[in-house]
């Protein structure tokens, strides 16, 4: 069976999209979407220690949804390091 693929966008290389961390916008701001069905604008970022670093450092999501981002925020999705779903 086919499984989607997804870039993250820190290393850019491609994942399988259950392998990844899903963060959307949503009109009530930006969260982590633990089951990659909710709505809004997404993106995602690998579970490596080494890319959420370097999407906390270059304030990756700032750019992506073109808003301020908390860095409350960042320190959340930092808190995914190595984690399985």
């Amino acid at each position: 069976m086919h499984s989607p693929e997804r870039m993250c966008i820190a290393c850019r290389k491609r994942f399988p999209k259950s392998e990844l961390i899903r963060i959307v916008k949503t009109p009530d701001g930006i969260a982590v979407d633990g089951n990659g069905k909710a709505s809004g604008r997404g993106t995602y970022v690998c579970r490596d220690a080494e890319c959420l670093k370097r999407l906390a450092s270059k304030k990756l999501l700032n750019r992506v949804f073109r808003t301020e981002i908390g860095e409350d925020m960042y320190a959340e999705i930092l808190s995914y390091s190595g984690k399985d779903r």
